[in-house]
């Protein structure tokens, strides 16, 4: 009898798994981020035009990023869970330089504040403070906001909270927009 229980909740669940679209993607969106580049959302070029004063790099705009795949994030010294997931941002830079472009984007900062949190850490991944508009395509409404986009201009990956951008997977998802 509790065989034939347990087959039935296996069941249960099996079916409900399958049969119910918004289980089944959650749990799609939550396995396998990369299904996610299907159905990215473009950046259109002129979201793209946003002026860039470098803090520990030249100026430039954002515009210039178009060649490789972008890590875009945004944060701020003010932001304890900017602050948190800083040091995985550095090791991925220094991992990944190479192959993908970042831009690190202060808002609502002071550039004397940033200047001191980047020398007092060691950090050397490109941050910049815009001065110009950014689109609403990409304008962050929490931070730390980051956005993987890759050399078309497709968002495929936005995380809204801090993150250990160090991971296996994320290098995994980083190899399969670099191929």
């Amino acid at each position: 009898m509790r065989k034939v229980l347990g087959y039935i909740v296996i069941f249960a669940l099996l079916g409900v798994i399958f049969l119910v679209p918004n289980v089944r993607n959650y749990l799609k969106d939550a396995f396998f981020p990369v299904a996610t580049i299907e159905s990215a959302v473009h950046i259109a070029p002129e979201d793209y035009d946003i002026d860039l004063k470098g803090i520990n790099t030249a100026d430039t705009n954002l515009k210039a990023f178009r060649k490789k795949p972008v890590f875009l994030n945004f944060w701020g010294t003010w932001c304890p869970p900017c602050r948190k997931e800083w040091p995985s941002i550095q090791k991925l830079y220094e991992s990944r330089k190479d192959n993908v472009d970042f831009v690190l984007i202060a808002m609502k900062d002071d550039e004397a504040k940033i200047r001191e949190f980047l020398k007092d850490n060691n950090y050397t991944a490109p941050v910049y403070i815009a001065e110009s508009p950014i689109s609403e395509k990409i304008l962050p409404k929490v931070f730390p906001t980051t956005f993987l986009l890759d050399q078309n201009g497709r968002i495929l990956m936005k995380e809204d909270a801090a993150t250990d951008w160090n991971t296996e997977s994320i290098h995994q998802f980083l190899d399969n927009i670099i191929k």
